[in-house]
């Protein structure tokens, strides 16, 4: 199978819907980190460090490594003047440092001892689409990257800042993983490249670990918890997929990457995901009905201050697909199921028709068997009134 064409090495859809939300929800902080460059005194203290403690790659005297480097730029389209460096350490690796207009790649460990040629120019490609990712688009996704970077580093970060950075950070790997894989022309270089560099490894087979990987996903149902680089298994498998052209790619890296919906573990994005659930939600339970009195709007303004009699309400059908498998439906039904016990008891004179309400709400969802558990903890309801309580909600249900 041929490679991709390098036109179709785009960022993922999660870089841009990172870069979007910045751009619309932290405009001041955007245009900040926008105006924000590298300056002259910033490039030369990086040549002078990388010259201080780390080998120079000379064409000259490695002509056979700038051969692979020359091709990986080719293959990947970059235009730009490019320097290796060998730093001190064992452990394989290698990194990029970021400077518009010209590329600097750090070598460490026996790479080039260890790295047949296409492996090396996996390993190039790799660290050259990081490159390629920042300097696009005028370096959008860069900016992006600064700002839940700085985010993080200024010790405020709340958890979905951590989660968004981290999200970004696996994208990115793939991303440059894809890159790899263009440099060398094929997948299996890329491979072999990861699975050396994790393991040590003097040989790889990188069919044999495909299949691998292959075999543990199909043992392992839950998503990555790494927080910077995807496990190695994952990458293997994303990379696959994306050169096979897999239809259905976006929908597996949001399995493998970002799991189901879990309210301690939501993103940027999932926390206006789940804001708009909740609104749509609220009116949706206060819709036709003589629910909204003061003390239930008070309950819901102290969750949302800005709440207007004109809210729109979800649809059933988006209701029922906040609740379908794979999205969360567990964690999504405790916490509606929640909501309504909260809004039911907001006002003592409404409160057994605002329970009746709620309860064929709950009906309607699939999610009684929660809230009628939530109604013995929160409502502290006991069996006999549970009992009275569903009886008279098969009495005002339809035949």
């Amino acid at each position: 199978m041929s490679s991709p064409d390098r036109t179709t090495l785009s960022p993922l859809p999660y870089h841009n819907t990172i870069a979007d939300y910045l751009r619309q929800h932290e405009p001041e902080v955007w245009n900040w980190a926008s105006a924000r460059s590298t300056g002259a005194e910033q490039r030369d203290a990086l040549r002078a460090a990388l010259l201080r403690d780390t080998y120079r790659i000379e064409r000259d005297a490695h002509a056979d490594v700038h051969a692979a480097l020359d091709l990986a730029l080719e293959r990947l389209g970059i235009d730009a003047p490019a320097t290796l460096y060998q730093s001190p350490g064992q452990d394989m690796n290698a990194s990029i440092f970021y400077v518009p207009g010209e590329v600097h790649i750090l070598l460490q460990g026996p790479l080039l001892e260890r790295l047949s040629h296409d492996e090396l120019l996996a390993v190039l490609g790799h660290e050259l689409s990081h490159y390629l990712l920042w300097s696009r688009d005028d370096g959008q996704l860069l900016v992006a990257d600064r700002i839940l970077y700085d985010s993080l580093a200024s010790g405020s970060a709340h958890a979905s800042h951590q989660e968004t950075y981290r999200r970004y950070a696996l994208h990115t790997e793939l991303f440059a993983d894809r890159g790899a894989a263009i440099a060398a022309g094929a997948v299996g270089p890329a491979v072999a490249a990861l699975v050396k560099i994790q393991t040590g490894i003097g040989t790889v087979d990188a069919a044999a670990y495909l299949r691998q990987a292959a075999e543990i996903e199909a043992q392992e149902a839950q998503a990555s918890n790494a927080h910077s680089h995807p496990e190695t298994f994952i990458r293997a498998r994303a990379l696959a997929l994306w050169w096979e052209g897999t239809h259905d790619i976006q929908e597996w890296l949001a399995t493998r990457l970002h799991g189901p919906l879990a309210l301690d573990r939501l993103d940027l994005p999932g926390q206006l995901h789940l804001q708009h659930l909740t609104r749509g939600f609220i009116a949706h339970f206060l819709a036709d009905a003589d629910f909204a009195s003061e003390a239930v709007l008070t309950q819901v303004r102290a969750m949302f201050p800005d709440w207007s009699g004109a809210e729109p309400a979800l649809a059933p059908s988006e209701l029922a697909a906040a609740l379908s498998p794979g999205v969360g439906a567990a964690a999504v039904s405790t916490y509606l199921n929640a909501l309504l016990i909260d809004l039911a008891l907001a006002d003592p004179d409404q409160q057994d028709s605002a329970l009746l309400r709620a309860g064929r709400l709950a009906r309607e969802l699939g999610t009684f068997d929660g809230f009628e558990a939530s109604l013995r903890r929160d409502a502290a309801m006991g069996k006999r009134e549970l009992d009275k309580y569903k009886r008279q909600l098969d009495k005002e249900s339809p035949a």
